[in-house]
Parts: C-alpha cells; structure tokens; sequence
C-alpha cells in the first residue's frame, strides 16, 4: 500500500496537506511547519518515501487502546527510519499544539494563511482512515508513505 502526502500550504506554525492511498484522496492532513535546522517538536519531518508499522506501547497506544478499544486499536501507526526523528506517529489531532512532528488526519481544513492551521473532524478521519492502513499491515503489507513538499 502506498500513501502520500501532498504538502500544499506551509506558514509559520503549521503544514497543511492532502493524504491519498493508493492514488485515491483520502483527507486533509497537519504537521509542524518547515524549518531548516530541527527544533523538537516544532519541525515537520523531511519530504521522502518512509515504512510504516504498527507500534503496541507508548501513551498515545495505550491511551487509544482504552478510547477505541482492542477490536478496533491493534496499534500506532509509525513512521520508520525518519532521520533526525523518533516517535513519528500518525493521529488525531486539529493544530501544531498536537503534532510534535507527528502527522494529523482531518476531513476539513482552514486556510493556514488567513490564520493558524486547523483541520477538523479529526477523530471522524481516523476512524475511517485508520482501519484501511491497519488491515493491510495485519495481512502483511507493506506500507509506505511518501511526503512530498508543496508544489
């Protein structure tokens, strides 16, 4: 399985972007805004092709493991071998205050230019985005996701 995330619309705070799998749209997403020297937990990861894998520990596991419980939550999905980066996740969240490098789902987003980023119905994203990438991990897919900077 492939993602990518179309990174569109950088400024100062946030990053916002379009995730599509295997070629289809699928939602808005948010990350930290581009900065050419890391800052931890202020600083997007670098545009490049990335392994992801679920990962069973950590708080925002356990944390989503009691939300959604076991049925639904078999993992975090995390991005691999970022360099200079560790504890890349994907999740719910609506601003920069939540990502801390991390990459958010959303299915509305505000113009980040007018004033900081947003995206929204974040939980709603997840939920229907989540149990795509986690089934074809369970099978034994791989899957990759590409960031690519804005255009």
């Amino acid at each position: 399985m492939e993602l990518k995330v179309l990174r569109y619309s950088d400024s100062r705070g946030s990053t916002l972007g379009l995730l599509f799998i295997d070629g289809f749209f699928a939602c808005y997403t948010l990350e930290d805004e581009y900065k050419a020297v890391k800052e931890y937990g202020k600083t997007r990861i670098a545009a490049g092709r990335y392994l992801i894998q679920l990962r069973c520990f950590g708080g925002h596991h356990w944390k989503y493991l009691k939300r959604f419980g076991a049925a639904f939550h078999k993992g975090m999905l995390q991005v691999m071998n970022v360099p200079l980066f560790s504890d890349i996740l994907i999740h719910i969240g609506n601003d920069a205050d939540d990502t801390a490098g991390c990459l958010l789902l959303g299915n509305v987003a505000n113009n980040n230019q007018v004033k900081h980023g947003f995206i929204g119905s974040s939980t709603a994203a997840y939920l229907r985005i989540y149990p795509i990438i986690r089934d074809a991990l369970l099978k034994g897919e791989s899957v990759y996701i590409t960031y690519i900077d804005e255009i």
